[in-house]
């Protein structure tokens, strides 16, 4: 063991080489005007995520592990809940965090099929898809155009006797009106589920994000704020729903012992469920139907490197956001600049700029530019998704509702684009992307 041991010391050293040639960003390289390209977001790691890479891939435990209790216990404490749960992406954060509520053991809080839960148009497909899949009725509200979140005027006008929830985003890290969604949720006897993908660090009344609600998720893909390549966590606070979403994340199961851990409870061969013998194995006892939806400890042990890292990444952000939006002023004439919701603190995702309907050109004449002077931009999402053919496509008898014409919405979807300010952008990238917005705007 103490050769294996030097062995992996060699490893490490070599790894650290390895990265300072081929990965090290070079702090001297000039940035180009036009030739430079900038990027909506990237990746930013040193070597000590690929030392805990590489550590973990020597261990060869492959599936959930050390790493990944690790990774759970420190991303818990760094969010302030008491438990927090690796999922292999933020989309399989929000499957998970949806179908935990149509668990059993809610009684009469269970989500069943046919029930309604108030969502918004405007937003990534995976928000709104384990709606649809599990065949509950999304009813859909429309946003309001200074924050880019949901109108919250509207709540009341979406609610029924069916309604059962709540679950919206925080676009672009910046939090919606989370008190006054949150008190509409308890005086209604709602669940209210925050996607938090879009919004790791940010702030609202001095509470993170995510933790207002019953269950908060989180997305680790490359573009968000922090990475393990694929990867997402589910969080929350109530014991009953931390049961169900171990239970479903892991196959359904009902028993709780760790991965190569048997008999934690102690009575593995001596309990009674349903009609199943007595003394059926724990192990393969199944109280849900479930998914098989945990990540890889190698993926974790990225993550923990990573979550050192993330309070540097959430002031990174919000030094660039306020250096792009300082260097825009002057263009309100055509543009509506972003600006931080009421009492909050954003840890921004991008920077989000929409079109007066004053202006001579479209929002794809204005991206377009920037795409063609090597400047990266994205739409929010979906824009609208009712437009798109996944609800033309829709099964008969498959259901939803919408509230109003979703005018905002549609802005949004026709209008409005984001550029990315993630920490790895230099100061000369964000001074490129201010100037060739001037340019654009000096030819229309």
């Amino acid at each position: 063991m103490k050769r294996a041991e030097e062995l992996k010391k060699e490893i490490f050293e070599k790894t650290k080489e390895y990265y300072e040639l081929v990965h090290k960003p070079v702090q001297d390289s000039n940035f180009v005007d036009g030739n430079t390209r900038v990027n909506y977001a990237g990746r930013v790691f040193d070597e000590k995520e690929m030392i805990n890479l590489i550590d973990s891939s020597l261990d060869f435990w492959l599936t959930y592990g050390n790493y990944s209790r690790k990774f759970e216990k420190q991303f818990a404490q760094y969010m302030g809940v008491r438990w927090a749960f690796l999922v292999n992406s933020g989309s399989s954060a929000n499957l998970l965090a949806f179908f935990a509520l149509t668990s059993p053991l809610l009684e009469e809080r269970q989500i069943k099929r046919g029930d309604e839960v108030i969502t918004v148009a405007a937003g990534f497909p995976t928000t709104v898809a384990p709606i649809v899949q599990y065949g509950a009725v999304p009813v859909f509200v429309d946003m309001e155009l200074k924050y880019y979140n949901i109108d919250t005027d509207q709540l009341e006008k979406a609610l029924s006797p069916k309604t059962k929830a709540v679950i919206i985003a925080h676009t672009l890290g910046n939090p919606f009106d989370i008190r006054k969604v949150k008190e509409f949720c308890d005086k209604n006897g709602l669940w209210l589920i925050e996607d938090n993908c879009d919004s790791l660090g940010s702030i609202a009344e001095g509470q993170l994000t995510g933790t207002w609600g019953d269950i908060g998720t989180s997305s680790f893909y490359p573009p968000h704020h922090m990475t393990m390549g694929e990867g997402g966590a589910v969080y929350t606070n109530d014991p009953l729903l931390k049961k169900i979403i171990l239970s479903m994340r892991d196959w359904g199961r009902d028993c709780w012992c760790d991965s190569g851990i048997d008999n934690t409870c102690k009575a593995r061969f001596s309990q009674q469920f349903g009609s199943l013998p007595t003394g059926y194995d724990h192990k393969y006892v199944y109280s849900h139907f479930g998914f098989n939806l945990k990540i890889s400890d190698m993926q974790a042990a990225i993550g923990l490197a990573q979550l050192d890292k993330l309070p540097s990444f959430v002031e990174k952000r919000k030094e660039n956001f306020k250096l792009l939006k300082e260097a825009l002023l002057g263009v309100e004439n055509y543009l509506v600049l972003p600006e931080a919701s009421p009492n909050s603190d954003p840890s921004w995702f991008g920077f989000m700029v929409t079109l007066k309907s004053s202006v001579s050109f479209t929002r794809n004449q204005l991206a377009e530019y920037l795409e063609n002077n090597k400047i990266q931009t994205r739409n929010l999402f979906a824009g609208n998704i009712l437009r798109h053919p996944l609800f033309d496509d829709l099964e008969e008898g498959i259901d939803y509702r919408v509230i109003g014409e979703l005018k905002n919405t549609d802005k949004i979807m026709n209008d409005s684009f984001w550029v990315g300010i993630y920490p790895g952008m230099k100061k000369e990238a964000i001074f490129y992307i201010a100037n060739t917005v001037n340019k654009f705007l000096e030819l229309a």
